[in-house]
């Protein structure tokens, strides 16, 4: 049953930051970011000290940083750089918005082949490095970690959170990624890994799995489809951007190899630029 208490308390707060909804407080928290007055943020920012959350100046350091937690802004686990209370709150008060940003899925190649040559604890020693250099990657270009299971990598590249850069941030990030696994070691790549990076529209809220199992907060729609038909048609070591990639993020890639692809589902061809470890994006 809903809590009366909270149930007013959050009416109240809408009223008080000036939306209407649950479904504009989400587009506004995913599209602007800090979705507080910023009295309260510069309030925050009293308490010691850093580092803090990028989005509302909460302390994770210092005497501060369990003031912080006592109000619910602990760091997040998709992303250390941001708290957990907007998560949070999501997950309590389901709902969601249709919004731009950048994603980007990251497969390894070969997985079921890799598998069979090495006993399972070897295999999953490898994939638990996977998901460690991954996990830093993502962290340190601001996405927010939506999934990190089986043989891939997601990463949402959310402009209220990574800044209006977000198509930029998500082709660094997958270029870095296969910096990390080896891709430009001379040696060759300890994990052969193909990275698809997208920019669209998408729902992106808080999702509630059967029998009280938990809200997660994930991206829905047609573009989140064609990103990870993007990534499982890159090959170890290359990254397939889409057009839409490419315009948002401002790239100067003319002379790299660009594909048509033929995806599942879809009736037109997707147009993507080819991307490798070498490769380094300018603007025009």
């Amino acid at each position: 049953m809903p809590n009366p208490i909270r149930t007013k308390i959050y009416e109240m707060y809408l009223k008080a930051i000036g939306v209407k909804n649950a479904d504009e407080l989400y587009r506004r928290i995913w599209s602007e970011g800090e979705q507080g007055h910023s009295l309260g943020r510069h309030l925050i920012g009293l308490l010691p000290s850093n580092p803090r959350c990028r989005l509302c100046n909460a302390p994770f350091s210092g005497f501060g940083a369990p003031l912080a937690r006592l109000i619910g802004k602990p760091p997040s686990t998709r992303n250390p750089h941001f708290c957990a209370a907007c998560e949070n709150f999501m997950t309590r008060h389901q709902g969601g918005a249709e919004i731009e940003l950048t994603m980007l899925f990251a497969d390894v190649r070969g997985s079921t082949l890799l598998a069979e040559q090495m006993s399972a604890s070897d295999f999953s020693r490898l994939m638990k490095r996977f998901y460690v250099v991954a996990t830093e990657v993502l962290v340190k270009t601001d996405a927010l970690i939506d999934k990190l299971v089986g043989d891939e990598v997601i990463g949402l590249f959310i402009p209220g959170y990574t800044g209006p850069e977000h198509a930029r941030q998500a082709v660094q990030a997958a270029q870095e990624l296969l910096h990390v696994t080896g891709h430009r070691d001379p040696g060759g790549a300890w994990l052969p890994v193909g990275v698809g990076v997208h920019t669209g529209v998408a729902y992106l809220g808080a999702m509630e799995g059967s029998r009280g199992t938990g809200a997660d907060i994930t991206a829905l729609g047609d573009n989140v489809n064609i990103t990870a038909h993007l990534s499982s048609h890159a090959a170890s070591g290359e990254i397939l951007i889409s057009d839409a990639t490419y315009a948002a993020a401002k790239l100067d890639l003319g002379h790299l190899e660009q594909r048509q692809l033929e995806l599942k589902g879809k009736s037109e061809l997707v147009h993507v630029r080819v991307l490798g470890v070498g490769s380094s994006p300018n603007r025009p």
